[in-house]
């Protein structure tokens, strides 16, 4: 399946995904290591040169009560009810992550505009996608950042069997650790539509399940200034931001992360991606 296509079907499934995947509980997740400190920011072009304060968020993300490390043998990958959702540690500090590529037209632009500004995030890839573009697999690997599997063909995994589910995850995985060398760590449900088999089967394999806090709704198209606006607006210790560099026209999220990241970084903002907790 082509990627160009995921959008239609995005549309007519997104609804019903979030009914029948089970993204309502909040995960923690531990600050990666070796972070940059934010730099000043190199101004943004164009109608997104204007800046505005950002204002501190009304949104504050809850742990689940009564949430701890889970009895698991050392060195094995829990298996979850909940995928993980928010970043522990301490300061104002933000993950981004970007899904369904690497596409050649839209993922190059992001990576040089987070080498721009030195900072790292996490691109859950789709194995049809990255099977054509294993240089861009490893453009991310060789420049500090997350890797994740987002399954070979973006499926809605809940009307899957296992042996399917299985499949659509070894096959990105063996993908990743050819280009890449080693195996996905993390893992994504596409249009966050998780079930009992996708957690069991991620763990099997070795991932964790990551999920978002703030969506930019980004393959929606609707505007690069709305796109910024719902990053900023969504700003807060611990967010992990959603948006998209395949599946369709990417371009205003392109130009939306040229003027947000300066942004969150001006307002004191770290950008970094997680560690294992329990791997």
């Amino acid at each position: 399946m082509q990627k160009d296509q995921l959008l239609t079907r995005r549309r007519a499934l997104v609804a019903g995904a979030a009914a029948l995947g089970a993204a309502g509980a909040a995960g923690v997740l531990a600050t990666g290591t070796g972070d940059r400190a934010a730099r000043p920011a190199v101004p943004a072009t164009g109608a997104q040169a204007a800046r505005r304060p950002l204002k501190p968020s009304a949104y504050r993300l809850q742990p689940l009560t009564g949430y701890g490390p889970p009895g698991t043998v050392a060195g094995r990958t829990p298996v979850r009810g909940a995928p993980l959702l928010r970043l522990s540690g301490r300061g104002r500090i933000m993950v981004l992550t970007f899904d369904d590529g690497p596409d050649p037209r839209y993922t190059p632009d992001i990576l040089d505009t987070l080498a721009r500004y030195e900072v790292r995030a996490m691109f859950f890839v789709c194995g049809e996608m990255a099977a054509g573009n294993r240089d861009l697999l490893v453009r991310m690997a060789d420049e500090g950042h997350v890797v994740g599997n987002h399954t070979w063909s973006h499926p809605l995994l809940t009307r899957l069997g296992r042996g399917r589910i299985r499949s659509e995850m070894e096959r990105t995985s063996d993908v990743v650790e050819t280009a890449c060398g080693e195996r996905p760590e993390w893992f994504r449900a596409p249009y966050g539509a998780w079930n009992r088999a996708a957690f069991q089967l991620g763990a099997e394999l070795g991932m964790e399940p990551l999920a978002w806090t703030v969506d930019t709704l980004d393959w929606t198209t609707p505007g690069t200034r709305t796109i910024v606006d719902r990053v900023t607006d969504g700003a807060a210790p611990g967010v992990v931001v959603l948006s998209h560099d395949a599946g369709g026209d990417r371009s205003q999220s392109v130009r939306a992360l040229r003027a947000y990241l300066p942004e969150l970084l001006d307002s004191g903002y770290r950008i970094t991606v997680p560690r294992r907790q329990y791997a």
